[in-house]
């Protein structure tokens, strides 16, 4: 019996781990989509690549050293070093040497390929901060639209709770003759259609849930919790925002920005880089050799460390004279790489500008739709309860009371979509000024 209830317990228990919730808060979120996505692991990798090619751009100011052996055997009529003569033998031979050379002058090539290379590095980092806020921001945004999908299905469930209640008390009035059929008819078809709006309202939070777990790239089959933070209409507090303060914060923080401005100091280098190619190179260079042949009567050692050895220095120059245009065509094509990343900058200086004008046009329409939205739910809700008591009492209609319920339901929605849509404009403008950060505060 032991052993049936030990193993019926080790069969069950995985089934158990793989259906507990895992409960995410919004935190856990943005943590979650910054573990797992791969555009910021792409940005990573091109970080380190970028920081391997400034690593390599340094190591081109050091001298190179190659080491080289060889061994052969010659047969047939030659030359003999050893005596002197022509004959018909065979000849073993084995060789070694070393050889370096050092770049003294290349026209400053290499000093600025180190400074393109730090400089695309410094982009490289820029770009990766700005997929970072990227995340951040469609993690928080996807959050936001799944809470309001929630908020959204309990409203449409209250309503229809509401309106089947109301669908028993005229029912229970039609069989007393207190009210007309008719009422009854109209009733059910209220309820029929808040039974299809909860329907649209869940599917629609599905929707939402099913683009949050993308966004978070986790398992879409696996059970989540996402837990609701405390959003309550006294948390939305009017921010007064200077535009030209803030035009001016995003010119200075923003990453993209940042990293276009890199990107053209780079560009900068690499075109003076490939003029130096207008100018001669003066190069250093060194070799030791050896050698050994089994001609030569001396022995082995001897001729290693002592009759073979060559050693070598020289200066080599070169100048550039012609090279078919290789040179000309190369530096036409880095100066329009220059150019366009120039344009590119412009471009996206006058987006950055242009994302927050809208944003702060967008954040003080949604300020006095706010306004509205309160004033017109505490109106709605109150000429609800009014219209329902002046029906109780027989002085008034079904339709004017479903009306009245219509106008609550539909200000009560408002008011809380314009709420969420005040959090979002929030979060939309310290995106554009570019000071987002994984500490997302309602």
């Amino acid at each position: 019996m032991r052993i049936i209830l030990l193993t019926a317990s080790l069969l069950f228990f995985p089934t158990l781990l793989f259906s507990q919730v895992q409960t995410i808060t919004i935190e856990d979120a943005i943590d979650i989509a910054l573990e797992n996505n791969y555009q910021l692991k792409q940005a990573e990798n091109n970080l380190t690549l970028s920081r391997v090619q400034e690593r390599s751009a340094i190591a081109d100011f050091f001298p190179n050293l190659s080491a080289s052996a060889s061994r052969g055997r010659n047969i047939g009529r030659q030359f003999d070093n050893t005596t002197g003569e022509f004959g018909d033998f065979t000849i073993n031979s084995f060789g070694a040497g070393l050889s370096s050379g050092l770049t003294i002058f290349n026209g400053f090539s290499n000093i600025n390929s180190l400074r393109a290379a730090q400089h695309e590095t410094l982009s490289r980092e820029e770009q990766l901060q700005r997929v970072r806020e990227n995340i951040i921001f469609n993690t928080a945004s996807r959050y936001l639209q799944y809470l309001l999908s929630q908020q959204l299905l309990e409203i449409a469930e209250e309503t229809l709770q509401t309106s089947e209640q109301q669908l028993e008390q005229v029912r229970a009035q039609v069989e007393v003759g207190a009210r007309p059929t008719v009422d009854l008819l109209n009733q059910e078809s209220i309820v029929a259609g808040n039974e299809l709006q909860v329907v649209n309202r869940r599917n629609d939070l599905n929707f939402s849930r099913l683009q949050l777990v993308r966004t978070l790239q986790i398992d879409p089959l696996g059970d989540y919790e996402f837990i609701t933070p405390e959003i309550d209409q006294s948390s939305a507090v009017v921010r007064d925002y200077d535009l030209q303060q803030m035009v001016e914060t995003a010119l200075e923080s923003r990453s993209d920005l940042k990293s276009e401005l890199q990107g053209i100091e780079a560009a900068l280098y690499n075109l003076k880089s490939t003029r130096a190619n207008y100018y001669p190179t003066l190069t250093l260079s060194g070799s030791f050799r050896t050698s050994y042949n089994d001609r030569n009567p001396s022995s082995y050692r001897d001729q290693l460390t002592d009759q073979n050895i060559n050693r070598n220095i020289g200066l080599s120059l070169n100048i550039p004279i012609f090279n078919r245009l290789n040179t000309r065509t190369a530096v036409q094509a880095q100066e329009i790489q220059y150019k366009n990343a120039q344009l590119s900058l412009e471009n996206t200086r006058l987006n950055v500008i242009q994302e927050v004008n809208q944003a702060y046009n967008d954040y003080v329409a949604i300020v006095q739709e706010l306004e509205s939205s309160e004033k017109a739910f505490v109106a709605a809700e109150r000429a609800f309860e009014t219209e329902q008591q002046r029906y109780e009492v027989g002085a008034s209609t079904l339709i004017e009371l479903s009306q009245a319920n219509n106008a609550f339901v539909e200000a009560q929605s408002n008011r809380i979509q314009t709420l969420y849509n005040f959090f979002f404009q929030e979060k939309l403008l310290d995106y554009y000024i570019g000071r987002l950060d994984t500490n997302i505060q309602f």
